[in-house]
């Protein structure tokens, strides 16, 4: 599958809260979590090589409507439940349109 859709979003988390803002983003590649979905094909976590509360991660989607679609799911709701109370501020969207590359883990 091709990504047509994507953003990056740089999530700052509250102080010495950046571990457990990353796990709980990985969660989302558990079966049944967005990163699972077949219409995600990249879901990537990174931390920030300056400052261990940022947290960023990567997401790859076949179309914005899937995106959305699966977003909107009590799954993906669950997760972003979670992660408001661990943030010190608003998260930071970029979206964009891939033009290709790769990825392999």
């Amino acid at each position: 599958m091709i990504a047509n859709y994507g953003f990056n979003a740089a999530l700052t988390a509250r102080p010495r809260m950046g571990d457990r803002l990353a796990d709980l983003l990985l969660t989302g590649l558990n079966e049944g979590s967005p990163g699972a979905s077949e219409h995600c094909v990249v879901y990537l976590v990174s931390r920030s090589a300056s400052d261990p509360d940022v947290v960023h991660v990567t997401e790859g989607w076949t179309s914005e409507e899937d995106h959305h679609r699966i977003f909107a799911g009590e799954a993906a709701q669950a997760i972003v439940a979670q992660i408001d109370g661990l943030l010190a501020k608003e998260p930071e969207y970029t979206d964009y349109v891939p033009v290709r590359g790769k990825a392999t883990f």
